[in-house]
């Protein structure tokens, strides 16, 4: 991948700076295109001097997409929102940016195109995934090469998911089981959606294909609280919450400015997040998923109380 331009779109987020990393080790130039600048500066060291580079970017603009897409050989698309705020909606992150980014790619010849978008799309009412699927449509429909990563619940170090019910953990006397907890996932390791991303970006026979991303071990909502309290040492009761006094809850959650819980969200719990048999997946690109037990000590242990290091001694 050495002489290589990409252009990173929503680089700036949990799944997007992973893949500039994974490609600036490999050699390839790469524009963040952004909204503002300086917050992706952080991501600079992660090549050599001029390797990463930021690129203001309105999103709402064609002709700026098209400038920041102009002379690469490839383009990523991580752009996404998880509950909507003022202008801030799922059609518009969901579908207008993918659809005009897609348009984009087709003018200006781009090697390989990849889309990320989410599992479950398919089956679940919810809005989110609705716009995800609508997304996918209107990508395909302006780039049909497009290749297209539907990713399960995904953790890393700076997940929005383990962390946020692992810090919840620490000041809550209860949690809430949404549902009796029975809600199926897979989750999978954010690095592994970075060799996929590279992967699709190398292998033309991926081209127009879409591959449905899981991790090695499926498991309940109830099974992964039960997981977060194993690595965090902090056990705390469980009450479980119907779906319609969860959605109430969740209205109310919605005001604050950074909203735990969304009806919405409460909606996606529905419907189970794995992957079905019959898609093509990890095994198809050719690599191995990452288990939960090798990351999730590594970040969570930081949640235990006194510390990382008082457990240490302790032990």
């Amino acid at each position: 991948m050495n002489n290589k331009t990409a252009c990173i779109f929503g680089g700036t987020g949990f799944i997007g700076r992973q893949i500039v990393r994974e490609l600036a080790k490999r050699g390839v130039t790469i524009k963040v295109a952004t909204r503002v600048p300086e917050r992706a500066y952080f991501l600079r060291p992660a090549g050599v001097v001029g390797q990463v580079v930021p690129v203001r970017c309105d999103y709402n603009d064609a002709d700026s997409i098209k400038k920041a897409v102009k002379g690469c050989d490839y383009v990523v698309n991580c752009i996404g929102v998880l509950y909507e705020k003022g202008g801030q909606t799922f059609q518009h992150a969901h579908v207008d940016i993918p659809a005009r980014i897609a348009g984009a790619c087709a003018k200006n010849n781009v090697k390989s195109f990849v889309h990320i978008s989410a599992l479950g799309v398919n089956d679940s009412l919810a809005k989110y995934a609705k716009s995800k699927l609508d997304g996918e449509k209107a990508v395909k429909a302006n780039f049909p090469d497009v290749t297209i990563l539907r990713p399960s619940v995904v953790f890393g170090e700076d997940d929005d998911f383990f962390n946020r019910f692992a810090e919840m953990a620490r000041f809550a006397p209860a949690l809430p089981l949404i549902g009796g907890g029975v809600t199926q996932f897979q989750p999978v390791f954010v690095g592994d959606i970075a060799d996929a991303a590279i992967k699709a970006l190398q292998d033309p026979e991926t081209k127009g294909k879409t591959y449905c991303l899981g991790g090695p071990e499926k498991v309940s909502f109830k099974e992964i609280y039960q997981r977060l309290f194993e690595y965090t040492g902090r056990k705390r009761f469980l009450v479980t919450l119907s779906y319609p006094l969860a959605k109430i809850q969740a209205r109310l959650l919605s005001l604050l400015p950074v909203p735990p819980l969304t009806p919405d969200q409460v909606e996606l719990l529905k419907t189970d997040n794995t992957v079905s048999p019959d898609s093509e997946g990890f095994t198809e690109l050719g690599i191995q998923p990452t288990g939960m037990d090798l990351v999730l000590p590594h970040y969570l242990e930081t949640y235990r109380p006194g510390g990382r290091y008082t457990v240490f001694k302790a032990g």
